[in-house]
């Protein structure tokens, strides 16, 4: 089921222009953290805990990287993608640290650059569906790049998206789940 889901989000990357056909070989970035692939995300990490972001473990990471960027978004929002968070100029680590602070530059514990999200802020905000709309899955897509990008804190996620173009050389996602109830 993941090799299906994989390739369904690098055909959507190659019809989108996101995603160059030399680009294809490198998608085999794992992507970890504190739950797995369609297991629920601890409520530490949503709007009903902490609202913090969760560590990501990046395995199998190209010596040609020289960025990382990352999106959060929930495609089951009644409104429709609903984005979480948006960052970039991540170096090429094996950890993203949980708790990032929400700030459109940060250096400590790591250097990241964030943009907004749907909530109107900068950086992360942890799931928080309507109650009682069932579980969401939040995906948490992570892009490595042969660059770093020049945009600025605030950014919105087609920005990203946009500045990307053409830069990805590996790609990663885990996917997660929250219900509130």
């Amino acid at each position: 089921m993941r090799r299906l889901l994989v390739s369904f989000v690098v055909f959507v990357l190659l019809a989108s222009g996101c995603l160059q056909k030399e680009e294809v070989k490198e998608m085999n970035l794992k992507v970890t953290s504190v739950f797995g692939e369609d297991e629920f995300i601890p409520s530490k990490y949503t709007c009903e805990g902490l609202d913090i972001n969760p560590p990501l473990k990046l395995e199998g990471l190209s010596e040609k990287a020289v960025s990382i960027a990352i999106i959060v978004d929930d495609p089951d929002a009644p409104i429709g993608t609903f984005v979480h968070w948006v960052a970039w100029n991540i170096p090429p680590v094996e950890e993203i640290p949980e708790g990032i602070p929400k700030k459109g530059i940060i250096e400590s514990p790591i250097h990241i650059v964030q943009g907004r999200n749907d909530f109107g802020r900068i950086g992360y905000n942890g799931p928080c569906p309507p109650r009682g709309h069932g579980i969401h899955h939040y995906h948490f897509k992570v892009y490595v790049l042969d660059t770093e990008l020049n945009l600025k804190p605030g950014a919105s996620k087609e920005d990203l998206e946009k500045a990307m173009k053409g830069h990805i050389i590996q790609y990663g996602e885990l996917v997660g789940l929250y219900e509130r109830k």
